[in-house]
């Protein structure tokens, strides 16, 4: 038999007087709120824990604090703040958003949640935080800490990606979001999913709600909230051509804007049935007077795994090579070019610059 919930008045006083105590209130993006810090802290912290984020969202703002100066931003400077941070995709529409606030809104953020979700990377949840956060109207917001919370306070089955669950899990995020404190009541849910009720060890005993927690009652917190269907994830293998001029610097080139990578800048793939050297001939009319086979490694996307077989390539002279506007370049070693790098790339750029690679047998 499980416990009765209490009502939402009860249930968010609970959330609240915790808060109050124990709650984080010191993050940086806390301090000077306004609705462009909340937007940049909310899309990074997507799918990213707050450890990770800080130190991103302090050199994003130290870059550009307000949305004029993200608008007027090169899309490389944005992606190079971005290097490391994954889903590249959450700063090409930063990037694009603080274009539309800044040149069609006059800069300045909407307040309606609607309004919020017709920018480019801004979902529900994201509009939610802005909302109740930012400007402090009430909105409920549902992202995947509080998702744990709730799917465990309701013992709510399946999985939050199934359009079922999820819509449960918003009929019980707006039911429980109350009128006054909604900023708190937001960042409190957050920071509960984050330190207490985490996906592995919940720390039940100090959890304000553990007395009308369903899935505690059942003694099966880990239940909740479903896992996502599993499913072995392919493999693909990639040759990275790492060329290296006479003077040290490095050929990249720059992805297209959409898929793996869009719009950062990587060492050339080589196809299946093309020659390292006669790569080089071809595009750079040279023939490489040494190549060294590094170790191949793996990199994991959310829906496959990557093996990518480096290859270094050095040359004897700087080549004369015309190159498409903004689509390649050599990349400086010495006084490395402010642009967005792939994490592998940028991984290998560093090994590079050693002045003897370090090999694996």
């Amino acid at each position: 038999m499980t416990n009765t919930p209490p009502q939402p008045a009860s249930f968010s006083q609970k959330v609240l007087h915790w808060y109050d105590q124990f709650g984080r209130k010191d993050l940086p993006w806390q301090k000077d709120i306004n609705p462009y810090r909340v937007w940049v802290s909310e899309i990074m912290l997507q799918q990213t824990q707050v450890k990770t984020v800080i130190p991103y969202f302090q050199r994003f703002m130290d870059t550009f604090p307000t949305v004029e100066a993200l608008a007027k931003a090169e899309e490389d400077q944005v992606l190079h703040l971005w290097t490391g941070l994954g889903y590249y995709a959450r700063a090409r529409n930063l990037h694009k958003t603080a274009n539309i606030v800044y040149s069609q809104m006059q800069g300045k953020f909407p307040s309606e949640v609607e309004d919020l979700c017709t920018l480019p990377g801004i979902g529900k949840s994201t509009a939610g935080a802005i909302r109740s956060i930012a400007f402090q109207q009430h909105a409920s917001i549902l992202d995947g800490n509080v998702k744990r919370v709730l799917a465990r306070y309701r013992a709510i089955d399946g999985w939050p990606g199934q359009s079922g669950t999820l819509k449960q899990l918003w009929q019980v995020a707006e039911q429980l979001t109350p009128v006054e404190r909604v900023a708190d009541y937001s960042q409190a849910m957050m920071d509960l999913g984050a330190t207490l009720c985490t996906r592995s060890s919940p720390s039940c005993t100090s959890c304000p709600l553990q007395n009308n927690c369903q899935a505690f009652a059942q003694g099966e917190q880990t239940r909740y909230p479903g896992k996502k269907p599993r499913k072995a994830l392919p493999v693909k293998s990639t040759t990275f051509l790492m060329v290296s001029a006479g003077n040290g610097d490095i050929w990249l080139e720059r992805r297209p804007g959409t898929g793996i990578w869009g719009g950062l800048w990587c060492f050339p793939e080589l196809n299946a049935d093309t020659s390292a050297s006669d790569w080089c001939i071809d595009m750079l009319g040279l023939t490489p007077h040494s190549s060294t086979l590094w170790p191949s490694f793996r990199h994991t996307f959310s829906h496959y795994h990557l093996d990518i077989q480096p290859i270094q390539l050095n040359l004897a002279t700087t080549p004369e090579t015309v190159m498409e506007a903004q689509q390649q370049l050599w990349y400086n070693m010495r006084q490395p070019p402010e642009i967005g790098l792939a994490a592998p790339v940028a991984s290998l750029l560093e090994k590079l610059a050693q002045p003897s690679p370090k090999m694996d047998n």
